[in-house]
């Protein structure tokens, strides 16, 4: 089948730069899977992105369908002919459905019997005949939350459509696209070639845009430019290295088509301002990087991205300077006037601000977090009344001014803040770890006061929220508390930190009044529990090992974490199959009798036959072994040595009947049977992991 290179792109105005990635991603997938769907055979797939366009380049695109062999079922040969052979009204009626005569269909010879059927081949659809329906489909699927009309035009996008390309080879497919007729001619950059420039064939786009139109259609090219021309800019000034923040470089790469890293200077008094504020006025506003030193420390220096060549670079870098110097003055005036009220000062002003209409305010929250911290802070070694500090201080710099203009900042002005009032290290600390870890894989508090403060602070809106009837749904978070339990998990898991989450929900519970729910401390732990799943999902460890350890539902998370490493551990074990269908097989057999009702207590009177006298002895060897081992935490090393097991095991349920006839023999070999489970379940329901069988 013959192939050519398939280019289709779309020219508009501006697009949003933070979401051009995810546009151009979808829109190329959906072209693919639409060509899968069809069946269309093609080679390599390009993407291209810049601020006025999304195209996507096909190598080796089939010129059409494949051909398809089509086989429809009609009556039975039976019923298709009566006795003399002649077709009756059943087959005539199946044939005339399909536009033929009755011989020109062929028989069908099944286990069930013979059948009539038609027989032919599906030509394949042209692919130029394919690609506006295609290109038109993802389109209309891309993630666009609101979409905008413009001049008279009825279609809908992102942003106004002006012109499109569709080639085929150097053939145009003409056939309306976003409401406008295809052509082969796109349009370069705005300023340095604003004019139409044709592309001959889908090979030549990006060398034409480049060299004629100076544009870089080629998003992950400008990135890689951005990035070394800046990095340079910054190296040029002895020992400066510019920070450049992925998200940023992609905002950047969004926002030019002609990229040309300058360098500006600020006047070194902005210097006395916190770097996160300078930083962020810089980056939100301007998407300036900034340029530190080789101790971290920030350099009166910012690098911006202009979007041309400019004949005079220093009047572009002069008028940025002009810009960033007023949005740097309000950050030094905030940090000024922000310092003359201390924070244990604004405390009132968190009553007016609600946390939740039914849990109340900013001010009733902190009070509440502050009594749990406090307890969670005795219980994990730590100081009580510093925690308390820390938390009745938590949300002040919510009504500083800083915070107020870069939200983004709450935590960490704080911290600043505290210190400037002469506060503990560690209370001062907590007031920026109270948001660790703020996404995932983000950094965990590095001072106990702030791990009991963040555990608090979750926990709070947890059980809040939830004992007022307002869980988090599987498509609303509004409060994240999805983020907070696995938060919560993280700290007490990384920092080895002995607490029950039982306990602690319980204590959370004792300090609300409102709470609607029954037994939300219970419910909220199940719930954190169940987040367990996907947090080990990410590090490989199966669903099942995860069940395994849920079954016994331990509420301590470092308790759960030990148990699922030592279960996961020994299902690499040879014996782990084995021992896990045998433990299978007893909880069967209990279940049937009982179940909680069968004893554990063994009589070695009792025991008649060898395998079971050697089962016994290695039970009780191995409590013996794996207890201290239990109560140390040490499951990894227990599960090893129950591996032991695995022998007397099999030749127990080889050589013994445990339904004996004789009641009191058949009851002691249950209560040996729940001996032995009974030693597993004190890690896991071993039960419930794979099997071969």
């Amino acid at each position: 089948m013959a192939t050519q290179d398939f280019l289709v792109e779309l020219g508009t105005e501006e697009l949003p730069p933070k979401a051009l990635r995810p546009l151009s991603d979808a829109f190329t997938q959906g072209i693919v899977k639409g060509l899968e769907e069809a069946g269309i055979g093609f080679g390599a797939v390009e993407a291209f992105a810049a601020p006025r366009r999304l195209a996507v380049r096909i190598r080796n695109l089939s010129d059409a369908q494949p051909d398809k062999p089509v086989e429809k079922r009609g009556p039975a040969v039976k019923a298709a002919f009566d006795d003399a052979g002649n077709p009756t009204r059943a087959l005539t009626g199946f044939a005339t459905s399909l536009g033929v005569t009755p011989d020109q269909l062929d028989t069908l010879e099944t286990d069930k019997g013979a059948w009539v059927v038609y027989r032919t081949v599906e030509k394949g659809k042209p692919t130029v005949e394919l690609m506006p329906e295609l290109v038109e489909q993802s389109l209309a699927a891309l993630p666009i939350p609101k979409r905008m009309r413009w001049g008279a035009y009825r279609t809908e996008f992102v942003r106004p459509v002006h012109w499109v390309i569709m080639l085929y080879g150097n053939a145009v497919i003409e056939a309306p696209i976003m409401g406008l007729t295809p052509g082969n001619t796109t349009r370069g950059h705005r300023f340095h070639c604003p004019k139409a420039l044709i592309v001959p064939t889908p090979n030549d786009y990006e060398v034409v845009l480049k060299n004629e139109g100076h544009v870089i259609a080629d998003f992950a090219e400008r990135r890689k430019l951005i990035r070394a021309g800046v990095a340079a800019i910054a190296e040029q000034q002895g020992q400066g290295k510019a920070v450049i923040d992925e998200d940023l470089l992609d905002e950047v790469t969004a926002l030019n088509e002609w990229p040309v890293p300058l360098l500006g200077r600020f006047e070194e008094r902005f210097l006395e301002v916190p770097a996160e504020a300078l930083i962020s006025s810089m980056k939100e506003h301007q998407k300036y990087f900034h340029v530190v030193n080789q101790d971290g420390r920030m350099l009166p220096l910012f690098i911006t991205v202009a979007n041309l060549e400019s004949k005079d670079p220093a009047q572009v870098v002069a008028g940025n300077e002009k810009v960033i110097r007023p949005r740097l003055s309000d950050a030094a005036f905030f940090y000024e006037t922000d310092r003359k009220t201390r924070l244990e000062d604004r405390i009132d002003a968190l009553k007016p601000i609600v946390f939740q209409e039914k849990l109340g305010s900013i001010h009733d929250k902190s009070v509440r977090v502050a009594a749990l911290a406090g307890k969670i802070a005795n219980a994990i070694g730590s100081d009580p009344a510093q925690a308390e500090r820390a938390a009745m201080l938590a949300k002040t710099d919510l009504v500083t001014e800083m915070v107020l203009e870069f939200t983004d900042l709450q935590g960490i002005m704080g911290q600043y803040y505290a210190h400037n009032d002469g506060e503990a290290d560690d209370v001062a600390k907590a007031l920026n770890e109270q948001y660790m870890p703020r996404f995932a894989g983000d950094d965990l508090p590095t001072t106990l006061t702030g791990c009991a403060v963040a555990i608090a602070d979750r926990l709070d809106s947890l059980v809040g929220l939830f004992g007022i009837g307002q869980p988090p749904t599987g498509t609303r978070d509004p409060f994240g508390l999805r983020r907070a339990s696995l938060g919560v998990l993280r700290i007490i898991i990384e920092r080895e930190l002995p607490l029950d989450l039982q306990t602690c929900c319980e204590w959370a519970e004792q300090n609300f009044s409102q709470l609607s729910e029954p037994d939300t401390a219970s419910t909220v732990v199940d719930y954190m529990l169940e987040r367990f799943r996907a947090h080990y999902d990410e590090q490989g460890i199966g669903a099942e090992v995860y069940l395994a350890v849920h079954a016994r539902r331990p509420t301590r998370p470092l308790d759960f974490d030990r148990r699922v490493k030592a279960v996961e551990a020994f299902r690499q074990l040879p014996e782990a199959q084995a021992l896990a269908s045998a433990n299978k097989r007893v909880s069967n057999i209990l279940t049937k009798q009982g179940g909680e009702q069968v004893g554990d207590a063994v009589n070695s009177d009792l025991l008649q036959d060898k395998a079971e006298q050697t089962l016994a002895a290695t039970v009780e060897e191995q409590a013996r072994t794996v207890l201290p081992l239990f109560e140390q935490g040490d499951y990894r090393a227990a599960l090893s040595s129950l591996a032991h097991l695995r022998e007397p095991v099999d030749r127990f349920f080889d050589e013994v009947m445990v339904m004996a006839e004789d009641e009191a023999v058949r009851n002691n070999r249950l209560a040996l049977l729940n001996q032995l489970r009974n030693l597993f379940l004190r890690v896991a329901d071993i039960s419930l992991l794979p099997t071969s069988g």
